[in-house]
């Protein structure tokens, strides 16, 4: 997929993980600079260097996004950098480990409170500065990644299934404030992704691969780039009628198809 995002900027958090790095190195590949974020220098240094060896512009700001004052500061350094941001994609999340996943009168309260700050009151922090600017200049796209969690319910995760169906009403909400303002506002919810962590908790043993499998018609989990390829396209011109919408790329999990989790 070749989409023209030349003379745009990028602002992509959690780039140094499976899925941000794509979203970031898509994004540069066609035509944007990119702020590349992260919490952790090491995997995002690395997509600063891939996206400069493609002749584009990228900075790396290391900044937790449940932090408010640490996204106003990051929201200074892009534009100190590159003088705008046009496309903001607000991808870092997290979720507990199998050790974390309780019912809800047994889960943590510290896992409660900081999966909350990140996965939702991180989106709320890094956009309000960004937007400020984007209203400014009557411009910009948001594209807050979600999950199928945010659209039906799973077991022993409750904060993160509230906190990512939170992003999915913030994300129509802010669509509905920001339309007069040219500020387009979508989401994505990704489904079971092949990652490090998604491939030691389910794929690296058959039995839960394939009762992971088993509820989605496709038979065979995504990858980061088919969520950055979403992306890309929501960056571009050719999403230009679209906001407040939900792109779900799951393999058709949230069909309903057999489901057994």
């Amino acid at each position: 997929m070749k989409v023209d995002l030349n003379g745009k900027v990028a602002l992509v958090t959690g780039s140094g993980g499976a899925i941000g790095c794509e979203i970031a190195l898509k994004m540069a590949e066609n035509g944007a600079d990119v702020v590349v974020n992260d919490v952790h220098p090491e995997n995002a240094l690395k997509v600063v260097s891939e996206i400069e060896a493609m002749g584009r512009k990228a900075i790396f700001v290391q900044a937790d996004i449940s932090c408010r004052e640490a996204m106003e500061e990051m929201a200074c350094k892009a534009v100190e950098a590159f003088g705008k941001v046009d496309i903001l994609v607000n991808n870092a999340g997290t979720n507990v480990g199998p050790d974390g996943r309780k019912p809800i009168y047994e889960f943590r309260d510290e896992d409660w409170n900081k999966l909350i700050n990140i996965n939702l009151n991180g989106i709320y922090y890094c956009s309000k500065p960004i937007i400020k600017k984007m209203v400014e200049r009557n411009y910009g796209k948001i594209i807050n990644i979600s999950s199928v969690a945010g659209l039906v319910p799973l077991r022993l995760q409750s904060a993160f299934v509230a906190a990512k169906a939170g992003v999915l009403e913030l994300s129509r909400a802010m669509a509905i404030e920001l339309a007069p303002h040219g500020i387009l506002v979508n989401a994505i919810a990704p489904g079971s992704i092949m990652m490090e962590g998604t491939k030691l908790l389910f794929y690296s043993d058959k039995e839960k691969a394939e009762s992971m499998l088993s509820h989605i018609p496709l038979k065979r989990p995504g990858n980061p780039l088919e969520i950055a390829n979403a992306a890309l396209f929501l960056a571009s011109d050719d999403s230009s009628y679209m906001t407040g919408s939900v792109m779900v790329v799951d393999g058709g999990w949230t069909c309903g198809y057999n489901r057994e989790w």
